[in-house]
């Protein structure tokens, strides 16, 4: 009897185990994403891979040409100028910058700069290493939410704090 018990426990630890292990990976999320005037411009689908979160960027509107795009320490879009956003998200405290030759980088809330056609359309994936959906530190659903920020300009993936990329001129707060 105490070890059909003891397999009995240990079968419902596996399921409960396996279940959310299961939801941490089809774990998702959304963006919409508005300029200064508040119209919706663009999405952004957010879904948990390992690690890391996969994020798939759809934009219009915007000038042609490389726009700086980071996740922001704050869930809040308040235009026209999305300072509401807060700096950029960087729970492990490092340097801004895939190029920047000052210790640990990039911060997470770095991402590749964003391109936009000259018909004024963006759509592009890319992964944010180091962020999840889930708990912890590094969440992007930590208390205050995150915000996905489009810059005026190209980010040069060099200098602190925000790489030089411009005002703020579109925004997404990260929601499930």
């Amino acid at each position: 009897m105490r070890t059909r018990n003891i397999l009995a426990l240990a079968g419902l630890l596996a399921f409960s185990v396996s279940a959310q292990i299961a939801n941490a990976a089809s774990a998702s999320a959304h963006a919409n994403i508005v300029n200064a005037q508040g119209t919706q411009i663009g999405t952004a689908k957010l879904t948990a891979a390992g690690n890391s979160v996969k994020v798939s960027v759809k934009v219009s509107q915007l000038t042609p040409g490389e726009h700086g795009i980071h996740v922001h320490t704050v869930g809040k879009c308040e235009g026209p100028a999305f300072t509401t956003a807060g700096g950029h998200f960087n729970p492990t405290s490092s340097h801004h910058g895939v190029h920047n030759t000052n210790g640990p980088h990039p911060h997470v809330g770095d991402l590749p700069n964003l391109v936009v056609a000259k018909n004024g359309k963006a759509s592009t994936s890319f992964t944010i290493e180091g962020a999840t959906l889930g708990d912890g530190a590094n969440s992007l659903f930590h208390e205050g939410g995150t915000a996905l920020v489009i810059h005026a300009k190209a980010d040069d993936l060099m200098s602190d704090p925000s790489g030089n990329s411009g005002d703020r001129i579109a925004c997404g707060v990260i929601e499930k």
